[in-house]
């Protein structure tokens, strides 16, 4: 088990790009698995511009991942302007999200004809908390993203050598050419 979790930390410290990468992983799959319940809301309220909302929420989540890879090569400096890129591209899924929310809450309450959430629609509900919990995932990976380099330096302090055990005193090895 401890060797284990030696050679996890010495790929994270060989990769620390992963971290905000498994942070955009889960952001995308909570937004990719509750499909059906964004799409059903779309379909019942029919608001202005929902669908948009979420097809440009999950097609900036998948050109997200171009950029990370991008963002990160190997053995080189990040690139600057692709992690700009991804942030400028949180923002607007930030925005698309806090908007399709604002839409749902809108047919909730508005005065006449309001949408009535029932057994049968229950996942308007659902809808509705989905966005807020992608906002919040959003914004983690964001912050992950931007402090990517000081979690870095952080992890290659970490002393994940493997101490060896002495087999005796070899004495002193004479390289010359006398014999």
């Amino acid at each position: 088990m401890k060797e284990m979790i030696r050679k996890f930390l010495v790929s994270l410290k060989k990769n620390p790009q992963v971290i905000p990468l498994l942070a955009h992983t889960v952001a995308f799959c909570i937004f990719s698995l509750n499909l059906t319940a964004i799409s059903n809301t779309t379909a019942k309220i029919y608001g202005p511009h929902m669908g948009l909302c979420s097809f440009v929420t999950m097609l900036l989540s998948i050109l997200a991942y171009v950029c990370m890879f991008s963002a990160y090569p190997k053995r080189k400096k990040p690139n600057w302007i692709m992690i700009v890129m991804i942030l400028a591209m949180y923002g607007i899924i930030i925005f698309c999200d806090n908007f399709y929310a604002d839409r749902i809450w809108a047919a909730v309450k508005r005065p006449e004809n309001p949408i009535q959430i029932t057994e049968a629609t229950m996942y308007i509900n659902d809808a509705f908390k989905l966005m807020s919990t992608h906002i919040t995932s959003v914004i983690v990976s964001a912050v992950l993203v931007v402090t990517e380099p000081i979690y870095a330096k952080l992890l290659k302090k970490i002393n994940t050598s493997v101490e060896i055990e002495d087999n005796g005193d070899l004495g002193a090895i004479e390289l010359s050419d006398e014999e």
